[in-house]
């Protein structure tokens, strides 16, 4: 069986490589290429990140890993789609005062769907595409669908970023470190002789000045507490995410929050932690993953961010393809535009875009 493998000069997908042709499988190396060279970041030419102007690092990282395997390897243009969908979608979102998540609208249009569809026109011929996503795959035959699963090691579960794959991305996806520790995934890069076994985590999409990518001139609003109370001025709702606590240049007893972000106002609102518990959100945009959907009141759990543990919930269907969901527990830092993604044990059902939240 031929395999794709998404080499991103990282230590996981290095190590899916290697232990995909372990075990048999001929594997191909293929990096995508999302960095638009015409992008002007100005002066930060040491941004790093999974979108930076240094990719040319990252892919001479991945070929010497397909020479050391002797595996073919490819780099793919992307960057016009990865542009067209990631970055409008990131910008549309900031500037109406939602905080989006550029990896979760990346995987399921762009590495799951444009990398291995431009190999394919570009006569790269394999049976299954390959990542180093810490997630589990199942098939659950009574129902013929597909699934999808937290990874083992809690701890770096991706599943979250992964939910909105369709079942026909999911019957061609493979992702062997679902089963295994960082630990033990970096002993295997270590093992292969591969010199970035080491390496340390990529950053998360882009870790430069969100207006490097913006482009947007100031739009002066006010800070403003739960009552009205204006505590000062701010240059740009863009410039901040619910739950923040650091940044504002604010001065108050206690520290303050980001509470919310009121586009239509032009305000960011801003209270103290006792102000900042969310118990509950609607989310619409729907995409139901391991089980049909669900058209009934169930209790599950649910994460609003990846690195979170799964917390309990009880989700009440809603027309027009929205859900509710009540918090058992009231959550902090729940930002509309983010992913709700819902639980059952450790299978993803599916989940959906934070519409709006409720104290």
């Amino acid at each position: 069986m031929k395999v794709l493998v998404g080499l991103s000069g990282g230590v996981d997908s290095a190590a899916t490589a290697y232990l995909l042709k372990k075990n048999g499988f001929e594997v191909i190396g293929a990096t995508m290429s999302i960095w638009d060279k015409s992008t002007d970041f100005g002066n930060n030419k040491k941004i790093k990140g999974c979108f930076s102007p240094h990719q040319e690092q990252d892919i001479a990282e991945a070929k010497k890993v397909a020479e050391n395997l002797d595996i073919p390897y490819y780099v793919l243009d992307c960057s016009e789609e990865y542009k067209k969908i990631v970055l409008e979608n990131f910008k549309t979102e900031y500037l109406a005062g939602r905080t989006p998540n550029p990896c979760v609208i990346c995987n399921s249009s762009i590495k799951f769907d444009t990398l291995p569809r431009t190999a394919a026109a570009n006569g790269i011929t394999f049976d299954k595409f390959a990542t180093g996503h810490y997630a589990r795959i199942g098939h659950d035959k009574e129902s013929g669908r597909w699934q999808l699963f937290r990874g083992l090691e809690k701890k770096r579960d991706q599943s979250y970023f992964l939910y909105r794959l369709t079942q026909e991305q999911l019957s061609k996806a493979v992702m062997p470190l679902g089963r295994y520790t960082k630990n033990e995934v970096r002993l295997f890069a270590e093992k292969a002789g591969f010199d970035i076994y080491d390496k340390k985590d990529s950053q998360d999409f882009y870790a430069g000045e969100i207006n490097d990518i913006l482009h947007q001139e100031p739009i002066p609003g006010n800070f403003v507490m739960l009552d009205g109370t204006i505590l000062g001025r701010h240059e740009g709702i863009w410039n901040y995410t619910v739950g923040q606590r650091r940044g504002m240049g604010l001065s108050a007893e206690r520290p303050l929050y980001v509470l919310e972000i009121r586009r239509e106002t032009n305000e960011v609102v801003v209270g103290f932690e006792e102000d900042a518990g969310c118990k509950g959100l609607t989310a619409d945009n729907l995409c139901w993953l391991s089980v049909p959907e669900i058209n009934e009141e169930i209790d599950l759990t649910a994460k609003v961010r990846s690195a979170q543990e799964p917390f309990k919930v009880h989700v009440t269907p809603q027309a027009n393809n929205h859900i509710r969901v009540d918090f058992l527990v009231p959550q902090n830092a729940v930002a509309p535009g983010q992913s709700v993604v819902l639980y059952d044990g450790d299978m993803v059902l599916g989940g959906g875009f934070i519409k709006e939240t409720f104290r």
